[in-house]
């Protein structure tokens, strides 16, 4: 999975300075973080739609658009996937209401 990540990482950061209107990528990097932001939003609902309604294909394309578009978010942050892969692995055996409850408070 690594790989596939971080093959559509590379291919996201080559294309957003390409010509807006040939990468889809580059057209949503030139609206904005908030596009972008938003764009994160919506397919997150469409993802969880998709589960409720147990379309597990609809799921998987869903999950799929949100994948890409945390990556054009990330990016767009400079924030590097590996960064929220090695908090991934830091959280790796430990309880997630451990792992909440050590967060800071805001």
């Amino acid at each position: 999975m690594r790989a596939t990540l971080h093959h559509l990482e590379q291919t996201i950061l080559q294309r957003r300075t390409a010509d807006p209107t040939a990468s889809y990528v580059a057209k949503l990097t030139a609206r904005g973080r908030a596009k972008i932001a938003q764009k994160v939003g919506e397919e997150a609902v469409e993802t969880v739609i998709a589960a409720m309604a147990d379309d597990r294909a609809g799921a998987v394309g869903e999950s799929a658009d949100l994948l890409f578009h945390l990556l054009v978010l990330l990016a767009d942050l400079d924030i590097p996937l590996d960064s929220v892969l090695d908090e991934l692995d830091r959280r790796e055996g430990m309880s997630g209401l451990a792992e909440k409850a050590a967060r800071p408070s805001d």
